[in-house]
């Protein structure tokens, strides 16, 4: 079977098992897939994914990874500090090597700044930060220290800190797409079925 639009692809992302039981500290909101699928269209069509090595931090069930690995990335590594999503983005790699060809996965149970790894490129949706303040840059400087491209998303709000950030470690932000971020109900104080969350994904790349 072969992917052969953007489309393809979200339907097919739309289809991976996800969190079971997510855990409100963590802010574990799963990307949803047509915001994946665009994202990893736009890489794939810069060239930014094929035969690349791709870090894909924070990867919850690994939708962002595994959507890479299915339109042709050499190697991902998948961090999560939570086992259990990580058992669960095994499992998703898993049933998808069953009627794809698939490149390297590589999965690690570690906090993000304990990680030492080489990529190309750093994919990202990290917590945003409202229940662990300050977790949304501790992830942008591991992602700038592994490698000379990020593609890493946050609250639009924060535009100012991120562009801050970016500036200090001597990146310059070459993108930025804004989407609305649905967040569906899922803990007891959530009191709409549907949040919409304004997010900006930000590409940006070693000076």
């Amino acid at each position: 079977m072969s992917i052969r639009s953007k489309k393809d692809l979200e339907v097919l992302l739309s289809k991976l098992k996800n969190y079971e039981n997510p855990s409100f500290q963590l802010e574990q909101y799963p990307t949803p897939a047509h915001i994946a699928a665009e994202w990893i269209w736009n890489m794939a069509m810069a060239g930014e994914v094929a035969n690349k090595t791709i870090l894909d931090a924070a990867c919850g069930p690994g939708i962002l990874g595994l959507g890479l690995l299915l339109l042709g990335a050499k190697h991902v590594i998948f961090v999560d500090k939570d086992p259990k999503i990580i058992r669960i983005c095994q499992h998703n790699y898993n049933t998808l090597a069953e009627e794809y060809e698939l490149g390297k996965a590589e999965f690690i149970v570690s906090d993000i700044q304990l990680v030492d790894v080489d990529a190309d490129i750093v994919v990202e949706n990290p917590p945003f930060g409202t229940k662990n303040e300050h977790i949304d840059k501790v992830f942008l400087e591991k992602a700038f220290a592994t490698a000379k491209i990020i593609y890493s998303m946050h609250k639009y709000s924060t535009k100012r800190f991120v562009e801050a950030v970016a500036k200090d470690h001597h990146f310059k932000i070459t993108h930025l797409w804004q989407y609305a971020f649905p967040i569906k109900a899922t803990f007891a104080f959530h009191e709409k079925p549907v949040k919409k969350v304004d997010v900006g994904l930000w590409r940006m790349e070693k000076r």
